[in-house]
């Protein structure tokens, strides 16, 4: 009698859970191979539901990139919801992957995208769920070999416990080249799990952190990062794809059977950002500035087009305005998606390059609110985070948006940025109503409008790693929560709405974003107490977590809301993203002057990234 898989004995239970499709797996795009053909087997996790998980791109991408080689087989699998869970351990159903249904253990490499910090108990739950021991020194032979990347892994220190292995940077060809290495040492007679990981640390691009040892002096700040070998890297420099035209896109995507974040196609437009915001993080590990050509991109939008059938392309990037040919690419897809009734979605404008001609050609732009990030109340704090706008950039964007019908606008702003003051947080109650008034003043005279809604969005400051703030100290808690209280006192305009994030949720990722190895057993801690889903508002419980890094000996001040040494050995210093630790501690200065720079485009600023090359890129423009 043949056994059932994981995945069959799990369907007969899907009676008794909120969302079945979640876990049945078959969608149209799913790729299916036989077992007897593959070498290497890689189960793709991502460490949150099903409809956050079906909507990121990048586990798209390397799904195909994986996929592509006919003897590897990528599979996917995501956190269960509590319902499915209680299912799962009830029954004694370990998880598994949706296209063969095959428990994780027996994959040869399970792998997670680490997008927030606030996931991390997440994979310690799928791990668990998985049957596969949390600690990497604790995985005998016969378990697969767990890998990590995405944004997270350029401070991977918090869950260097729980991971073989870091894939640092872009992994569409990285991922191939260790699997490429699984299979030929398995054929040759050579591997072990410890020689395994001793030559996958060789590979460029790939973090193995039980290859370093790490010393910490007596203030509790890191001493040193040692290798165990003299034929490793000191350091691991991020890999990155040098050409995107040539790079791996897939060309049609699996198609959920229930509803997911972001039904619609994505269309990835260039990597990298001209802008450096000092408080961004992304803007920094993902340069170079690498574009596609307005051929490649015209040609992936209709192959996605013709096999998703969706009728939204979402052109995606960290700023798509600044794409250098961002108006011929809406002229070259307006030519066919107007007549296919497909709209156009520019999701990350920024309000200095917000025009009329944009507007008028986007029909997403025309139907939907518009939303623009000043990020700072007054022009002395803008200048200190090198966000280049002024009000009156601000003010002629909402102007536009106002003059073609609309009357909502959102803002998006932060508190507690460095050399933050009283007045800069008012400035941005004034700021809020100078738009208001703007409305008002294109509409002078004109009976019968309706009245317009601004709505401000506050979010706090966190210190992330390689930006020109990863020194500075978050606010404390307290602080956070009088800012976020005197803001509010300084709105009186009932046609302004006021959000915030809540500042606990803040401080917690801050501790992570900047944390060290020793978190790693708060992280155990946290797990046996069955915490996970932090990210989600009825799940956090800060007052727990205050209690777990307590028992732990961990002081969430020493992460959140210390200022760091500029000498100090950063726990992220293990890792080169291609910005140079020079260029950041520059430009941290820089702000305390309100000292701006120009963008990539106009001047380069020497930060190091032009050293890791790339085709069509600013930088190569620049050398």
């Amino acid at each position: 009698m043949e056994q059932l898989t994981p995945k069959a004995a799990a369907e007969r239970l899907l009676k008794r859970v909120e969302k079945p499709g979640r876990y049945t797996g078959g969608e149209f795009g799913q790729i299916i191979k036989d077992k007897s053909q593959v070498k290497a087997r890689f189960a793709f996790c991502f460490p949150d539901t099903y409809e956050i998980g079906m909507s990121n791109l990048g586990v798209r991408i390397l799904y195909g990139a994986i996929n592509q080689h006919p003897d590897f087989w990528c599979e996917r699998a995501y956190a269960p919801w509590i319902d499915m869970e209680e299912q799962l351990r009830k029954y004694n159903i370990p998880l598994y992957a949706h296209e063969s249904g095959d428990a994780l253990r027996d994959f040869d490499f399970v792998g997670f995208t680490l997008q927030y910090e606030l996931c991390y108990t997440n994979v310690l739950n799928v791990l668990d769920l998985a049957g596969i021991p949390l600690l990497s020194s604790q995985r005998g032979e016969d378990m697969p070999i767990v890998i990590g990347g995405g944004p997270c892994t350029y401070n991977a220190e918090p869950v260097a416990d729980f991971f073989d292995v870091f894939s640092i940077g872009e992994g569409e060809e990285a991922l191939p080249e260790i699997m490429r290495l699984y299979v030929n040492m398995k054929e040759a007679g050579t591997y072990t799990r410890a020689a395994f990981l001793h030559e996958a640390a060789k590979l460029d691009g790939f973090y193995v952190p039980s290859l370093y040892d790490v010393s910490y002096n007596e203030d509790g700040t890191v001493k040193a990062y040692t290798p165990r070998y003299d034929d490793i890297p000191t350091r691991i420099t991020k890999r990155i794809i040098r050409d995107m035209d040539k790079a791996y896109y897939p060309d049609k995507f699996v198609m959920p059977y229930i509803e997911t974040v972001h039904d619609r196609i994505i269309l990835e437009t260039y990597r990298g950002c001209i802008r450096g915001c000092r408080f961004c993080q992304a803007g920094m590990v993902y340069r170079p500035i690498r574009e596609k050509s307005v051929e490649t991109l015209d040609r992936q939008a209709r192959a996605l087009y013709e096999s998703t059938g969706y009728d939204e392309i979402s052109l995606s990037s960290l700023s798509i305005s600044d794409y250098s040919k961002i108006d011929g690419l809406c002229d070259t897809l307006l030519q066919w998606t107007d007549a296919a009734k497909v709209n156009l979605s520019l999701p990350s404008m920024r309000l200095d390059s917000f025009t009329k001609e944009l507007m008028d050609k986007i029909s997403t732009v025309r139907t939907a609110g518009l939303t623009f990030a000043p990020e700072a109340g007054t022009q002395r704090l803008r200048d200190a985070i090198n966000k280049n706008v002024c009000e009156e950039d601000l003010l002629r964007a909402c102007r536009v948006a106002f003059e073609a019908g609309k009357n909502q606008v959102k803002l998006y702003f932060m508190l507690g940025l460095p050399t933050e003051t009283d007045e800069d947080i008012e400035g941005i109650a004034v700021l809020a109503k100078h738009v208001v008034d703007t409305y008002y003043d294109v509409y002078r005279g004109v009976k019968g409008r309706k009245a317009p809604t601004v709505t401000i969005s506050v979010s706090c400051f966190i210190p992330k790693p390689f930006t020109a703030f990863q020194w500075e100290a978050q606010n404390t808690l307290p602080r956070l929560l009088e800012k976020q209280q005197y803001l509010r006192s300084k709105i009186n305009d009932p046609k302004i709405k006021y959000n915030y994030h809540d500042a606990e949720v803040c401080r917690l990722e801050a501790v992570f974003a900047r944390g060290d190895r020793r978190l790693s057993k708060a992280l155990a801690l946290a797990h046996e107490k069955g915490v996970r889903f932090d990210s989600w508002e009825e799940f956090f419980n800060y007052n727990q977590w205050m209690a777990i890094l307590d028992q732990c000996g961990l002081d969430p001040s020493f992460y959140a809301d210390r200022e760091f040494g500029e000498d100090e050995i950063l726990p992220w210093d293990i890792i080169d993203c291609g910005v140079s630790k020079a260029f950041l501690l520059r430009e941290r200065h820089n702000a305390y002057q309100s000292t701006t720079n120009r963008n990539c485009a106009e001047q380069c600023t020497n930060c190091g990234a032009n050293k890791l090359g790339g085709e069509r890129t600013w930088c190569s423009r620049s050398l």
